[in-house]
């Protein structure tokens, strides 16, 4: 008897990376689910021992943001703007205390995590503007920070890696020099909704209903559709010259892989130094999962010294 696609999906990842819970699909399909997902993500992680943080407003209208340096560091130090993930549609700051301050200790940077508005109270310009300011605000006070402006970089993970796209983006636009911009499982395209429906797409933790519902969320409109929204998703502009340099991580096995894969071509065909890391049948969020696995610690120590050599 053949297997159902989810069953297929099952069998495609690896055993090793993954979590029980995901032999049960969560699909986000409305507010009712949207409230689970945002308590499920409401967890804040470990904030590594030697690392201050404070949370901190960055413009009048009330963007928040937490800051994160090594009570160590040497100064000026360089700079990462580090954004979470959740689909558009939850996390917080706090959902990458563990990543943010991991950084601010292995590379003694001084670490900004915006904790921008959500979808779909908050549609599209809300986040990456939120992102922006967060970025902004770090270069006008590098003397009050002791940071160097010329040694930033951005990422994220996730939704958090679609909008690091897109800031680097909007960042080379208003003539900001950025070192690297680190996309982890980045959200792209939201093209890849119609395209995964058409084709059957069966993708583990973050799944195709899902993603229909957070691009929708966001945009505010039909996922697919024409639309001339800048910088709404990083894979719909055209003209990729001139942006910073990119480090890119996914799993094969990833509902993103294919927009992943696709722009980091786009992006090595504009000029744009690229490296892409694929783990081997690792599904989305298998870093979080399952962070000790060996592939995912490679890799991870593989994004530390892209950072160490960008920001040095």
């Amino acid at each position: 008897m053949p297997k159902s696609p989810w069953r297929q999906a099952l069998h495609a990842a690896d055993p090793a990376l993954m979590s029980p819970l995901l032999r049960f699909p969560l699909h986000i399909r409305g507010p009712r689910m949207l409230k689970f997902l945002r308590k499920v993500n409401g967890t804040p992680s470990k904030i590594r021992e030697g690392v201050i943080d404070r949370e901190l407003t960055v413009a009048q209208d009330g963007v928040d943001a937490v800051l994160y340096e090594s009570s160590a560091r040497s100064t000026p130090s360089p700079a990462v703007v580090w954004i979470h993930g959740g689909g558009m549609i939850s996390g917080s700051s706090r959902n990458v205390n563990a990543w943010a301050s991991g950084f601010a200790a292995d590379l003694g940077a001084v670490v900004i995590a915006p904790d921008y508005r959500l979808a779909p109270e908050h549609p599209y310009p809300a986040a990456i503007d939120d992102c922006f300011t967060a970025l902004r605000w770090l270069i006008d006070r590098a003397e009050e920070l002791n940071v160097d402006r010329s040694r930033i970089a951005v990422g994220g993970e996730s939704a958090g890696g679609g909008l690091a796209a897109a800031l680097a983006q909007r960042a080379h636009d208003a003539g900001i020099p950025l070192r690297l911009q680190v996309l982890v499982s980045p959200m792209l395209d939201d093209r890849t909704v119609t395209r995964a429906e058409s084709d059957g797409t069966v993708a583990l933790a973050w799944t195709v209903p899902s993603n229909r519902y957070g691009w929708t969320a966001y945009l505010g409109r039909e996922p697919g559709s024409d639309f001339d929204l800048p910088y709404a998703a990083a894979a719909r502009r055209e003209n990729l010259s001139g942006l910073a340099p990119a480090w890119m991580m996914i799993g094969s096995v990833d509902l993103f892989y294919p927009e992943t894969i696709e722009y980091a071509r786009r992006l090595e065909d504009a000029g744009v130094p690229t490296e892409v890391v694929t783990i081997p049948r690792a599904h989305h969020g298998a870093e979080v999962i399952k962070p000790d696995h060996p592939a995912v610690a490679q890799a991870r120590e593989r994004r530390l010294e892209a950072l160490r050599t960008a920001l040095a």
